[in-house]
């Protein structure tokens, strides 16, 4: 059996951290989901950048869109759901057959918005209007600010994606603003299946602490992080105050593993993804780790719901001098600083796009 196919019957989804509308029109989206078990996807402005600056594949829809009147943030938004819509087409199968619980795709509100609440829940609202898709998650960083946000939005009944979570301490956060959304919807007499998934960041903790770190305990950051939450989504699952919105109707907001490509060269390739495998959890990955698990991942066993030997591997990096709790902080800021990054680049490559575009239209007599 193929390995990707060993962890969807472990019960892990494995989504594509991609989405370009050259997967689209050539129909390689649609063979991953019938031959690697591909069962959603995650979008990001550095995805949506690296996408719509490669190639010709958007220039028609920019062009057509700054012809309509439209530019910056508004045209990306068409330009991105005309993709979302589409693979969310192709996810609603699987939607339909697991009762919402998997097929989902997810849509960025902009990165300028972190640390702006009534921004964030304003765009949350219009970018859920727009799509008009059920499976579709508005994707939240679980910044301080954003929090409040996330469960305004459960509250309002937006299904969400909370990115940027790099501690336990960032998962607990958003999960208690899960769980309070639905309580108030509860409160309210309004349905509590509300679609939420915690994204939890793996492979940045490793890129920022290796330097630091004797050989030894390289590439082992993120996954004792990863095995801690890992305990605490387990804990929380098992708790009375979730069993008793469990009995109501209420769907758990699983945990989804991101950054799961491997960035040290001299560590395998399928690194995270044999450390993650757990099931009711989602693991996103990029095509080249998913090509990778594909021809030659295996499986180590299922990850430990009591953490395993994460305690004493914390231990040991905080005395070789890594302080835990600030860099998750300064990982969670710099995330949040590197979309706005790439936010700013997308606007202008499509700006560019579209003043290039309009130039050729006119034709060499009109110049």
């Amino acid at each position: 059996m193929k390995a990707t196919r060993q962890l969807h019957e472990l019960g892990q989804s494995l989504w594509l951290d991609n989405i370009t509308r050259t997967l689209l029109d050539d129909g390689t989206l649609a063979r991953y989901i019938a031959e690697d078990s591909i069962t959603g996807l995650t979008s990001n402005p550095s995805i949506f950048d690296a996408a719509i600056g490669d190639g010709d594949a958007y220039d028609a829809g920019v062009h057509a869109k700054t012809l309509a009147g439209l530019s910056g943030e508004a045209l990306f938004i068409e330009l991105a759901l005309e993709d979302l819509r589409r693979a969310a087409d192709l996810f609603k199968p699987v939607f339909d057959a697991t009762r919402q619980i998997d097929g989902w795709v997810s849509m960025e509100v902009s990165p300028l918005l972190a640390a702006d609440t009534a921004g964030s829940i304003a765009a949350a609202r219009h970018i859920h209007h727009k799509a008009q898709r059920d499976n579709l998650f508005v994707k939240i960083p679980g910044t301080p600010e954003g929090v409040p946000a996330i469960e305004e939005a459960i509250f309002l009944g937006i299904p969400i994606n909370v990115t940027l979570l790099f501690s336990c301490a960032h998962y607990q956060a958003v999960a208690e603003a899960y769980m309070r959304g639905i309580e108030r919807r509860l409160a309210a007499g309004l349905d509590p299946k509300v679609g939420s998934v915690a994204s939890l960041f793996i492979s940045r903790w490793d890129v920022a602490s290796n330097p630091q770190l004797p050989a030894e305990l390289h590439n082992k950051l993120g996954i004792a992080v990863g095995q801690q939450t890992y305990r605490a989504y387990r804990a929380l699952l098992a708790s009375p105050r979730w069993q008793k919105l469990a009995a109501a109707g209420a769907q758990p907001q699983r945990l989804l593993w991101a950054s799961t490509g491997t960035k040290d060269p001299s560590a395998p390739d399928t690194l995270y993804i044999s450390a993650f495998a757990a099931p009711d959890t989602i693991d996103t990955m990029p095509e080249k780790t998913l090509f990778a698990f594909a021809d030659h991942g295996q499986l180590h066993g299922v990850m430990a719901t009591d953490g395993g030997d994460a305690d004493a591997v914390l231990a040991q990096i905080a005395k070789a001098g890594v302080d835990i709790d600030a860099l998750a902080r300064k990982l969670q800021q710099d995330g949040a600083e590197a979309f706005v990054k790439s936010w700013n680049q997308l606007l202008q490559r499509i700006a560019g796009k579209a003043a290039a575009l309009a130039d050729k239209s006119k034709g060499p007599a009109l110049r």
